[in-house]
């Protein structure tokens, strides 16, 4: 078997947060996200997906079970930026999300790949706010 001919792709990310609404809600209202399913599986547990528009992947919104699930929320990659939200127009989001709140932990910066700012979900999870440079050959 040759895993290099296998075609595969990331499909969904799971992002623990404490309630679904609340995590729907933020990603929906303040991130401009598609909400693409919210499906109630059983009682308390519901598959919730949410998605930048156009996209391919998403995230599953996964409401955190346990006392270690919990203490999660918000660091599942120990501070460092866990998720890259990619743009065609940095300055028109990075201008919507900061006057919808969004809490940008430093100022728009050029990097050799692109301009990038971080920015803090609800739980204080790190993103890239990214505009890629685009290569012309």
């Amino acid at each position: 078997m040759q895993f290099d001919r296998m075609p595969q792709r990331l499909n969904l990310t799971a992002l623990l947060v404490d309630e679904y609404d609340t995590a729907i809600d933020f990603f929906v209202g303040k991130l401009g996200f598609k909400l693409r399913d919210d499906i109630a599986l059983t009682e308390g547990k519901r598959w919730v997906v949410v998605a930048p528009h156009g996209a391919v992947s998403g995230l599953l919104l996964a409401r955190a079970v346990g006392d270690r699930q919990r203490e999660a929320i918000g660091d599942q990659s120990g501070g460092r930026v866990f998720l890259f939200l990619e743009t065609d127009d940095f300055a028109r989001d990075h201008l919507a999300y900061t006057q919808r709140g969004i809490r940008f932990v430093e100022p728009p910066r050029q990097e050799p790949y692109g301009i990038v700012a971080v920015f803090e979900d609800l739980y204080g999870n790190r993103w890239d706010l990214i505009e890629p440079v685009i290569v012309t050959r």
